[in-house]
């Protein structure tokens, strides 16, 4: 299924993000600015091409009717495999004292989630995501967006089942901790370094029953104020800088 995007700001921050874009369609009627200018100025630089249409045909593909002018089509994500995953995070804990983290989204569903969670996962230098191919949040535009490019740079692994790709990873010598609200652990007392597999659990069920089984243990962060919990993002940060500072 195609992915468009609608408006010249909102092609311009893709762009500018990192998004690979198949090309560009530009109603002919088109008043130049600046704006357009810049957006024009940017396809060329990362050869997108750049189509003239009708605005006839624009407002019929529009699914918003905010095109401005404008629609793109963004080229399909590059998935990777668990095998390519699991060596790039094996060859990671070779060059890293041993420390590597897999981060796992246990049927995240929202697209601007996972680009959040993406974000940080970069940021703490983790060797990849792993989504599973059904029932959950792909990479979209909305996740180059909320992962401010950082989905570009960080490889992400579609599977066919969480718990047995746990086991895999397992087998190899990581240690899998499910984020659970209902763990008895405290995160900042668990032992979270070396190699380490995170997951993060579905925004309203959390972590699934299988996938919970699966992992070696669960930890939790605490949570002195009126709300229960954090958005998973949010809690996935707090989870993965915690590895860090075990391993820094």
């Amino acid at each position: 299924m195609a992915d468009y995007i609608e408006g010249r700001r909102p092609i311009l921050e893709a762009m500018r993000s990192g998004m690979p874009l198949k090309y560009i369609l530009m109603a002919d009627n088109v008043k130049r600015d600046g704006l357009v200018a810049d957006l024009l100025r940017k396809a060329k630089n990362l050869d997108v091409p750049v189509k003239q249409i009708s605005k006839k045909k624009l407002d019929e593909m529009s699914e918003r009717g905010s095109h401005q002018g404008f629609i793109a089509e963004s080229r399909p994500f590059e998935y990777v495999n668990g095998t390519f995953l699991l060596n790039a995070a094996k060859s990671y804990a070779e060059a890293h004292e041993g420390r590597a983290l897999i981060v796992v989204c246990d049927h995240i569903t929202d697209a601007g989630n996972l680009g959040a969670v993406a974000r940080s996962a970069e940021a703490v230098g983790a060797s990849g995501l792993v989504i599973p191919n059904k029932r959950a949040a792909r990479v979209t535009p909305a996740t180059y967006k909320s992962s401010a490019g950082a989905i570009a740079h960080i490889p992400v692994a579609q599977v066919a089942n969480i718990p047995s790709t746990l086991e895999r990873f397992k087998e190899e010598g990581f240690w899998v901790a499910a984020a659970s609200e209902h763990s008895a652990d405290v995160v900042w007392k668990a032992n979270l370094k070396g190699k380490i597999v995170l997951v993060l659990g579905n925004e309203a069920e959390g972590v699934s029953r299988l996938a919970l089984e699966t992992s070696d243990f669960s930890v939790k962060l605490p949570m002195e104020g009126e709300v229960s919990s954090l958005n998973v993002a949010q809690a996935g940060t707090a989870l993965m800088y915690e590895w860090l500072r075990q391993n820094f």
